[in-house]
């Protein structure tokens, strides 16, 4: 467990500031993620139930107000199934950002040591480029992540909502 810890710390120490960024930008998108999984698999079945129940109880499903009250039920669970998830693809998108932030900090420092040292020091450049590498990768990978399971809560979303509009039939 300490060499672990001791990895994770050597590697944001080569990465820079801009991984702690990173990180928590990654942090707050898995949570909302995983967040909306949980409210799609638990709770929005009991209320798409709860709004079809609801529906299948009203006497009248013809008029033109009933055809509103439908509606309206409709667009207040696709609001309650989209809650969020313009904030994952936001964070999706700023993983990769703050990863050129990195590379551009990382860069710095290397033209900083090359105006100091010199560019034959390939060591002292080393930390630098190391700087501006990992941040890259890192944003690069945490978006990914994020850009599956975002495209995917999207979808679900999507064919819910529809699946609720098409069970809110006139008996």
């Amino acid at each position: 467990m300490i060499g672990m810890f001791e990895a994770v710390s050597d590697f944001i120490n080569r990465g820079g500031d801009v991984l702690l960024m990173i990180f928590a930008v990654t942090l707050a998108m898995w949570t909302m993620i995983l967040e909306r999984q949980h409210y799609f698999r638990f709770v929005y079945p009991d209320e798409a139930k709860r709004v079809l129940s609801k529906w299948h109880e009203r006497g009248d499903q013809l008029s033109w107000r009933a055809h509103r009250i439908r509606e309206l039920w409709i667009s207040e669970a696709s609001a309650d199934l989209n809650r969020s998830l313009n904030l994952i693809n936001t964070l999706v998108a700023l993983c990769p950002l703050l990863g050129l932030l990195g590379t551009v900090t990382g860069m710095i420092e290397v033209f900083d040591v090359m105006a100091t040292a010199g560019n034959s020091n390939a060591r002292a450049m080393a930390a630098g480029v190391s700087k501006a590498t990992i941040p890259t990768m890192a944003g690069m990978v945490a978006a990914l992540s994020g850009l599956y399971f975002s495209a995917q809560l999207q979808r679900f979303a999507k064919d819910e909502s529809g699946k609720l509009a098409d069970q809110m039939t006139h008996d």
